[in-house]
This record gives structure tokens, sequence and C-alpha cells, in this order.
């Protein structure tokens, strides 16, 4: 889709779907692992459109002003930067979240925190009170957003040490229409959460990745994404760790700790939990891909 690539005559156009071809191709070349899914949300970007509209507009020419929107954005693409930097937003739970370099992008593997959040609820027998959950590391906001929305009348705290992530996901919480049922707190861990003194849930998407993992991450990640929300330590465990200290205290009794792991410190989780007296209850989660991605345990009396 060079400038010398482009057609000069009317037989053959940069049509929506020889835009998209040459695109995929390109993206495959540079190693992308979705290059048609990458193609289609930058050219629905450029274009203004939903990208189920493009399937529609396959014979259509872009206009020359979104020509050229879209082939900067693949240039940039083919350099590194995540897809969703480049349109400034990321789809996660059927949500839209603003995201940038300050905040991580929130994955598909996350959403099985979600559900296992929203699952640990359904059994719960709270019956005076609305169901008080923490989001440690909010980051955008993604999970207490789409917390709030699928949890009626819960009261949510989304916590962070970023306070320009902060002020991402009080944007989000806004934009979607929650930001009432979400008390945002700078701080690091529970240090300057107040109220409420208890929660019957705490989740949390924490840094999980070793000194070492950091640096064999793909550019797309370890250039474009806050290096704070990726890396834990040379072992990754160091914030899990301080999790595991400090979010029994400030749980109810039979409320669950959720937290998202790499399935290459699984087992490690597994031990530390075990080792912690007032946790039990244990469940190791997979993701679609079959990886242990989440652990969820139960407070309880020690």
């Amino acid at each position: 889709m060079s400038d010398t690539s482009k057609p000069d005559t009317k037989e053959d156009p940069w049509t929506v779907l020889r835009l998209l071809e040459w695109t995929t191709n390109f993206f495959t070349q540079r190693g992308s692992d979705s290059p048609r899914l990458d193609s289609e949300i930058l050219l629905a970007h450029a274009r203004d459109c939903a990208r189920i509209e493009l399937y529609t507009a396959f014979a259509e020419v872009p206009s020359e002003e979104q020509r050229v929107a879209f082939r900067e954005m693949v240039r940039r693409r083919g350099e590194g930067t995540p897809v969703a930097q480049l349109v400034g937003y990321k789809e996660f739970y059927s949500l839209r979240f603003r995201v940038d370099e300050n905040v991580l992008i929130p994955r598909p593997e996350t959403e099985h925190l979600v559900i296992e959040a929203i699952d640990c609820v359904k059994t719960m027998k709270v019956t005076d009170r609305p169901i008080r959950i923490a989001d440690i590391g909010t980051g955008s906001g993604a999970i207490a957003i789409t917390l709030a929305k699928h949890i009626k009348n819960a009261e949510i705290t989304a916590v962070d040490q970023s306070e320009t992530a902060l002020n991402i996901a009080r944007w989000n919480a806004a934009h979607l229409k929650f930001a009432d049922s979400i008390d945002f707190v700078h701080s690091d861990l529970f240090a300057s959460v107040t109220k409420p003194e208890t929660f019957d849930i705490i989740c949390s998407n924490p840094p999980y990745v070793s000194e070492s993992e950091y640096d064999d991450l793909p550019a797309s990640v370890r250039e474009y994404e806050p290096r704070e929300a990726l890396v834990a330590g040379i072992d990754g465990l160091d914030v899990i760790k301080r999790l595991l200290e400090n979010a029994p205290p400030r749980l109810e009794l039979g409320g669950r700790l959720i937290i998202e792991i790499s399935p290459m410190i699984a087992d490690l989780c597994e031990e530390l939990v075990d080792a912690t007296a007032n946790l039990a209850e244990l469940r190791i989660i997979k993701d679609l891909a079959n990886h242990q991605r989440l652990i969820s345990m139960a407070k309880i009396e020690s």
C-alpha cells in the first residue's frame, strides 16, 4: 500500500476488500497474532464506521483522506504500536475502554476474572447491604466498570498507585455512565483505602511478569505499555505476595480473593496460598487456551 503500489487505473482501485487483503498480508509478515482483525479495526476507525460494516462495503473505495489516515496507522502498527493505542480504545466484555500508554491494554484472558467474580457474587448471602468489591490495580478501570455493569447495586472501590491511570479509569467510568457506582482511590494496595473496612470480593490483575521474562516480551508490549503494570520482581511474584498478605484482613469472612496470574507461576502461587493460614478453598481457573490463569480463594477463620 505504498505510494508506488497505488493503482493508476480505474480497473484496479483500492477497494475496502483490497486494502484489507494487502494489510492482512503486511501484518502477517510483521508477525501480528491477529493480522486480519488488526486490519479491520484500523480501516473501520479510518472510515469512522463499525467493523461489521466493512463486510457490506468490500467493493467501495475509501476516500483519499480515509486512505491517508489508514496508511499512517498501518505504518505505525507495522513498527509495533498496539492497535488499541492507535484507535484509542480496547473492547473488553462488550464495553469499549479508552486506553493509552499509561495503562495496560485489557486482555481477553482477564474476562475470566470478571466471570469468576460474578459467579462468586451469586453464591453470597448478603441481603442487608450492597456487595462490596475492591479492584486493586484498576488501570483503565475495565474490571471495576464491567463489574459495576453486571452486579447491580454493588459498591466498588477501584485502586491504583498511578494517578494518571486513575484519571483514565475515571473518564471511562463517566463515559460509560458508571461513575456513581465506583470510588476511585489513589493508593498502593490498601494503604489509603479507609472505607469500607472490609470487602466481599477483592480482585486484581496485578503485575506478574518476571524481570527475565520482560526482556522477551513482544516489542508491542514492552515498548508501549507501562513497565510498572507488567513487571513484579525477579520471579514475578512481588505484588501477588503482597496481595496474599494484605488482602485477607480486608476481606469479610467467606469473602473471596481473585487474582490473575501467569501460567508460569501457577505452582508457586498455589504454594503461597497453601502457606497462608486464613485462605482456603483454592480454585485455579484456566483460560480458553487451557492455561492456568486465575487463583480464587476464600477467607476462613485463622
